[in-house]
């Protein structure tokens, strides 16, 4: 596949999955205060569903990794695209709080394994310079899923009910269950190791970055997790106008991930501690002018490349240094990822429920990418975009 033909149909169906996961993942933070008031729950316990779902990830991530490892990507892709689609149609029939949270975890545990098979094909498909970038586009799908899917999302169940929300969902799964059934093409396994699918994952290096991937998250998602009481309890932002910031993040989101595709590609050795030092001046621009919504929309916008500028660079990183177990560590990176998530949406919870107040909640999550900083220094770089870098 040339440059011109990144833009394929396969890939397009992949981005579309990634689409629908996107949604499904991030969509229920825009409702939070409706399924909050509609299930009888706090706002807190309503946040327990962003960590449910991350935690069916992780949990998700070791049990079908290493099965996934042994199918086809296309036939593991179509399985597991099935799987999320009848989930979400289980959020929407959801009679009450536990079964909803049942169902979300349930739902997640397909989320890791898609994402890993989903971006190794596109990386399959991809000539050798342009592999990160394929691997962004397939990601862009979930991005651009803050963009459309998370805003509109949250608009149809304020005017409607947030299940319908989870309807929608549920009807483009599948939408994209049935593009990637037409354009998936099916490409042979390549011979295994004698050494088990985790030989790779517990070298040093691979620990390392998944170490980094979950810092990150814990330091986004403590206040993403939060964002829409956020903006419009401390921010005055009514729903409508919070859709609206949500709609500007998310624009960020994915040019950052393309952005980082291309760092990535060109071997950028300084991509991961400039994004982490963009994002804690974003979050301290929030804590300080979160009355002014002109720069709280700028700061949401450059908060957001950031914090997906990063995505890329160390799943490829993760590919490479995992070597023979580049399928497992491609799913266990979704799964550190998604603690990430389980365990910002757990601290700011936790920071909320001791009364440190709302409108302070920026300033731990700019303490969080501090560490996540720190960590990141020492990471190895790309090994074959540093060659292709200084062959040029």
């Amino acid at each position: 596949m040339s440059s011109r033909s990144l833009f394929s149909l396969p890939l397009l169906a992949l981005a579309l999955g990634s689409f629908v996961v996107g949604s499904s993942e991030f969509i229920i933070m825009g409702l939070l205060p409706e399924v909050a008031a509609d299930l009888r729950v706090s706002l807190a316990d309503a946040g327990l569903l962003v960590s449910a779902y991350a935690m069916g990830v992780v949990i998700g991530a070791p049990l079908l990794g290493p099965l996934l490892g042994r199918l086809p990507r296309r036939r593991a892709l179509l399985w597991l695209m099935s799987a999320y689609t009848l989930g979400n149609l289980g959020c929407a029939l959801a009679p009450d709080y536990n079964w909803l949270i049942s169902m979300r975890m349930l739902t997640a545990m397909s989320h890791a394994g898609f994402f890993g098979c989903a971006t190794l094909l596109a990386s399959e498909l991809a000539p050798p310079h342009r592999k990160a970038s394929a691997m962004a586009l397939v990601i862009s799908g979930l991005t651009i899923a803050n963009v459309l899917g998370v805003p509109l999302g949250a608009w149809l169940g304020q005017a409607t009910s947030w299940r319908m929300t989870f309807f929608a969902v549920s009807a483009f799964g599948l939408l994209a269950l049935l593009a990637q059934t037409l354009w998936l093409p099916s490409i042979p396994l390549a011979p295994r190791s004698q050494g088990g699918a985790w030989s790779g994952i517990l070298r040093r290096p691979v620990l390392h970055a998944l170490s980094v991937c979950c810092l990150s998250s814990i330091a986004l998602f403590s206040v993403f997790t939060y964002i829409s009481p956020l903006l419009r309890d401390i921010g005055g932002f009514s729903p409508s106008h919070s859709n609206a910031a949500l709609l500007i993040f998310g624009i960020g989101l994915t040019l950052g991930n393309l952005l980082g595709g291309r760092m990535a590609d060109k071997g950028f050795r300084y991509a991961l501690p400039l994004a982490f030092g963009c994002s804690m001046l974003c979050l301290l621009g929030l804590y300080l002018f979160m009355h002014v919504a002109p720069l709280v929309l700028a700061t949401l916008f450059v908060w957001g490349m950031a914090s997906f500028a990063i995505s890329t660079p160390l799943q490829l990183l993760l590919v490479e240094q995992a070597g023979e177990s580049a399928s497992l560590a491609a799913t266990l990176s979704h799964a550190a990822f998604n603690l990430g998530n389980a365990g910002g949406a757990y601290f700011g919870g936790l920071w909320l429920s001791q009364q440190m107040g709302l409108d302070h909640l920026p300033l731990l999550g700019g303490g969080l990418l501090l560490l996540s900083l720190l960590v990141c220094l020492s990471l190895p770089r790309l090994r074959a975009t540093r060659e292709r870098f200084e062959r040029q």
